[in-house]
């Protein structure tokens, strides 16, 4: 098995046969509330590039909808993550996800790749059709039109990457090859992960996107569903699957797991064990989330770092077993 290489976040944290651990922003506990405080957000954000973490992961959430649950990092995902370019030099700096039909694909693609550029290739964007209805109307966008609005925004980003590009038939613009869309991405492309099937079919999602961002879902499932997925991809050029991850990780490191929202309390061991069994299967990243959380954060990241992270983590210039 083969991934394809793309940019440096890309390469480090997918490779085959093997799984990584990165971190969601905010980094705390707001389990009763909607909106996080963001206490100690930059601290926290360099604690995890230190401890050896390989992603962290910002959200886009242009409205806050009580209904859904919670607002995310409430910072715009861009601005945000071009300040924390700065403040950091290693960590992959992830997108999950852009909810395209919401933006224009111009305003996205400038965006990412000028985050790409300053941070030396350290980007990774998802993208998803998104799924908060009420914030289509607010947006005036039609919200039974979102698969259509994801397939354009997603093809005129591609095709960004081209000098000069040609676009036709496209709702965002069309582009006649006399302008061009600057700066380019510091490789051939920006990797796009897709989100779920963001309305699209299974076999658009394998041919297009550079991976897969699923949900949580029980291992024989999951096992089945990435079997299906990569059938439709050539085995020497596979594609990478991540998922996100809720963890209430104990102080006791047999602890039992018990269900919590797309996750579960549980100690360290049986989180090794977990991890163990998805990267089996051919889970690539987890995203870690700690809204509910328990217990104190740093020493939760501490614990994750000492406990889990070495059962799993190793740098990109290792040899990689075919």
């Amino acid at each position: 098995m083969y991934f394809e290489q793309i940019n440096k976040a890309f390469n480090s944290t997918f490779q085959p046969n093997t799984l990584s651990i990165g971190v969601v922003i905010p980094i705390e506990n707001y389990a009763n509330i909607p909106i996080p405080t963001l206490e100690n957000h930059l601290e926290r954000v360099k604690l995890i590039e230190e401890l050896g973490f390989k992603a962290l992961w910002v959200r886009d959430v242009p409205f806050h909808v009580p209904s859904f649950g919670d607002a995310g990092q409430t910072y715009d995902p861009f601005t945000y993550l071009g300040y924390l370019a700065g403040q950091t030099s290693k960590i992959t700096l992830g997108v999950a996800s852009i909810a395209l039909p919401l933006h224009h694909p111009v305003h996205v693609v400038k965006s990412a790749v000028t985050i790409d550029q300053l941070s030396d290739g350290r980007l990774i964007l998802g993208v998803a059709s998104g799924d908060r209805y009420d914030e289509y109307p607010a947006m005036n966008v039609d919200y039974q039109k979102r698969g259509k609005l994801f397939k354009e925004a997603f093809e005129y980003i591609r095709k960004s990457q081209d000098n000069f590009p040609v676009l036709d038939d496209n709702s965002f613009g069309s582009l006649q090859g006399k302008i061009d869309v600057l700066p380019k991405a510091t490789s051939h492309k920006i990797p796009m992960l897709i989100t779920g099937y963001s309305q699209q079919s299974l076999e658009w999602n394998a041919e297009n996107g550079d991976g897969w961002m699923y949900y949580p879902r029980n291992p024989l499932q999951h096992q089945y569903t990435i079997a299906q997925w990569r059938e439709l991809i050539p085995q020497e050029n596979s594609k990478p699957f991540m998922q996100p991850l809720y963890i209430d990780l104990q102080k006791n490191n047999d602890f039992k797991p018990q269900p919590i929202h797309l996750g579960f309390k549980t100690g360290a061991n049986y989180l090794i064990d977990y991890f163990q069994n998805l990267q089996d299967i051919g889970v690539n990243h987890i995203a870690l989330n700690l809204r509910f959380n328990t217990n104190n954060i740093e020493d939760t990241l501490e614990q994750l770092s000492k406990k889990v992270l070495p059962h799993f983590h190793r740098e990109v210039n290792e040899e990689i077993k075919l």
